[in-house]
């Protein structure tokens, strides 16, 4: 496996650890205790994004899409659903990994529009509008 190859693997089992199994120990070894955060939302550092997802609900959910890797950046496009009421988001996470962890991070989220909300009639995520 190549390094990007290799990056897009640690980031989707870094997510896959954090936000679906709510795993904070094992999460631990994934993010850099010197994690850069540039998010508008999440506080700094991995104790700020730990801290938000521990203040989700418990039906929190994350499913990954398109993933493209260049030398050490990764960017996801996802869907977080079960995060309370309201839509889910869409998000493309921008991550720099440094070492093997992820060390910073910059996202785009949005509220995932309904059919009847898109103006091109087609959805923000993968093949269908969510039920």
């Amino acid at each position: 496996m190549n390094t990007q190859e290799n990056n897009k693997y640690i980031v989707m089992e870094a997510f896959d650890t954090l936000f679906n199994k709510r795993d904070y120990v094992a999460a631990e070894r994934f993010w850099s205790p010197k994690y850069i955060q540039h998010s508008a939302v999440i506080a700094p550092g991995r104790e700020g994004l730990f801290g938000l997802v521990r203040g989700m609900p418990a039906s929190l959910a994350y499913e990954h899409g398109l993933i493209m890797a260049e030398g050490d950046f990764v960017m996801v496009h996802g869907r977080f659903s079960g995060n309370g009421p309201g839509a889910p988001f869409i998000a493309v996470d921008i991550v720099r990994l440094e070492d093997g962890i992820l060390a910073e991070h910059w996202d785009v989220l949005q509220d995932e529009a309904t059919q009847a909300g898109s103006k091109s009639g087609l959805p923000m995520f993968g093949e269908a509008f969510p039920a």
